[in-house]
C-alpha cells in the first residue's frame, strides 16, 4: 500500500476502544447501508477492529491487508465465520469484477490512495455500490495520526474518487479526519 503501512509490531494499539472516537461502527454501518447478505471488503483490515463490527451486518467481509502478520495477529484474535484473510495490495485485489456490494477503509486510505487502486475498487464493487472511507485529514491538527505530509484533504479524496468512476453521495470533514462515501 501507499507510503507507509502501519506496524506491525504496533498492532496491539489498532484495537483500543478509542478508536472508536474518529468514527463510530452505527456511523460506518449506516454509510455501508448492509442489507444483511452482502459481499464486503474492508481495505486495509489490520486486526480486524473494523472489519468484526460490519461481519454480523454481512454475508461475507474480505480483510484486505498487504501485511500477512497482521493476518496472523487478527486469526490469533478469532475471525468470524463470515470473514476471509486476503493479502493483496488494494492495486491488486484477487476479487471477480463486480463482487462487492461495498467496500471500507478506516484510517488506511492514506496508504492505498493511488489511482490504480480507486481503478481496482471500480472494477470490484458493483454498479450502485458503495465504497465508504474515514481517514486522517490533511486539514487536520496531527495529534493523532500519520504525519501531516502523508495525509489527504477531502476534497483530494472525493477529486480521486470521481476521476476514478464513482459519484459522492456524501462527504463531511473533521477535526481531525474525514469521512467520504461514494457510490459506483
Amino acid at each position: 500500500m501507499g507510503f507507509h503501512t502501519f506496524d506491525a509490531d504496533e498492532s496491539a494499539k489498532l484495537e483500543r476502544p478509542d478508536r472508536y472516537r474518529f468514527g463510530s461502527r452505527e456511523e460506518l454501518l449506516a454509510a455501508l447501508g448492509l442489507g444483511g447478505e452482502d459481499v464486503v471488503a474492508d481495505i486495509g483490515s489490520g486486526t480486524g477492529f473494523y472489519t468484526d463490527e460490519v461481519a454480523p451486518f454481512a454475508g461475507t467481509v474480505y480483510a484486505v491487508d498487504v501485511q500477512a502478520e497482521m493476518h496472523d495477529r487478527y486469526r490469533a484474535k478469532g475471525l468470524p465465520e463470515n470473514v476471509e484473510t486476503v493479502t493483496a495490495e488494494a492495486s491488486s485485489l484477487p476479487l471477480a469484477d463486480d463482487e462487492l456490494d461495498a467496500a471500507f477503509s478506516t484510517m488506511t486510505y492514506h496508504e492505498f490512495a493511488t489511482e490504480a487502486a480507486l481503478a481496482e475498487l471500480a472494477r470490484v464493487v458493483r454498479p450502485g455500490g458503495r465504497v465508504v472511507t474515514l481517514d486522517w485529514s490533511a486539514n487536520g491538527t496531527g495529534d493523532d495520526g500519520p504525519a501531516m505530509d502523508e495525509r489527504f484533504a477531502l476534497a483530494d479524496a472525493v477529486e480521486a474518487f470521481e476521476s476514478a468512476g464513482f459519484r459522492t453521495v456524501g462527504a463531511t470533514s473533521r477535526k481531525e479526519t474525514f469521512f467520504h462515501i461514494a457510490r459506483r
